[in-house]
């Protein structure tokens, strides 16, 4: 006699190509695409070895690492194509009306073993559901903090103005690890440019309060210490008054109110002098 597991692997190996299709169409309708198509056949493929397993219970064993794997690549695509966690899982879970419907023309005669078998089944799918909701979530974290970082990357850019003067136009609020990106950014610039200057504009910041002016404080002497000099500008007056208000001592940087001044100062400490024509 055989056991719901031998009866589940025959099932899956014999009806595959079927219990493909029937999927696809419960999950997506009729105009399913091609690829909803491969990754079902992946994961049903993948899902062969888990059940002939009947280890259910330890999901960490080798026989659910292609499940697993298959389910991974499943939540990465999804997430990369902006559908939701929910309509993931919803695709996952599909599996089951197929497979139900094929365990009834199996068993037909024996209600009490079609239970038993539609309740393996469920926890089966159950999981693979779980597992896929939680692949989804690590890659969607991933994708944002991937995203983040190339927003950071872009909003702090490292601009060569002139020979041997570097600008870094800052915009948005500045924390701890952005400043940090953007020293780090500076100072490798400084030594590929072997640039003498840098300026910092912070136009584009709205506020500035003590954390904000450590870090600037702390840009500067990373500069010098790199045998550079610093130029801030961009203050405009109500940041110059929050920084008054706050005691914050720059009197040991240079400031300027406009990019174009930083410019022209930095210009002069090159030796290069300008003269408007007529």
């Amino acid at each position: 006699m055989r056991t719901h597991q031998q009866l589940l692997v025959g099932l899956l190996e014999r009806e595959k190509s079927a219990l493909v299709d029937s999927w696809v169409l419960a999950a997506s309708g009729p105009q399913a695409p091609e690829k909803a198509r491969t990754e079902a056949a992946e994961i049903l493929t993948a899902l062969l070895p888990a059940v002939a397993s009947g280890d259910l219970q330890n999901s960490g064993s080798a026989a659910w690492q292609p499940a697993k794997a298959a389910l991974e690549r499943l939540s990465a695509s999804r997430a990369a194509q902006g559908s939701t966690a929910g309509s993931t899982s919803a695709f996952v879970l599909a599996l089951k009306q197929p497979i139900f419907e094929a365990l009834q023309r199996e068993l037909a005669t024996d209600s009490h073993a079609l239970v038993e078998a539609i309740a393996q089944v469920t926890r089966y799918v159950d999981a693979l559901a779980q597992w896929t909701m939680d692949a989804y979530q690590r890659t969607r974290e991933q994708l944002i903090s991937r995203q983040q970082e190339e927003l950071l990357e872009l909003s702090t850019p490292v601009i060569k103005l002139w020979e041997g003067v570097l600008a870094v136009p800052m915009i948005g609020t500045l924390d701890s690890s952005r400043t940090q990106l953007v020293m780090e950014s500076l100072l490798q610039r400084i030594v590929e440019t072997e640039s003498a200057l840098a300026i910092i504009d912070i136009t584009g910041v709205p506020t500035v309060d003590t954390l904000v002016a450590q870090h600037l404080l702390k840009t500067v002497t990373a500069i010098r210490l790199m045998g550079a000099d610093c130029i801030i500008c961009g203050i405009r007056p109500q940041i110059a008054q929050t920084i008054v208000h706050l005691g914050i001592d720059l009197q040991s940087v240079t400031t300027k109110a406009t990019l174009a001044d930083a410019l022209a100062l930095a210009l002069k400490r090159n030796g290069y002098t300008f003269t408007k024509t007529k």
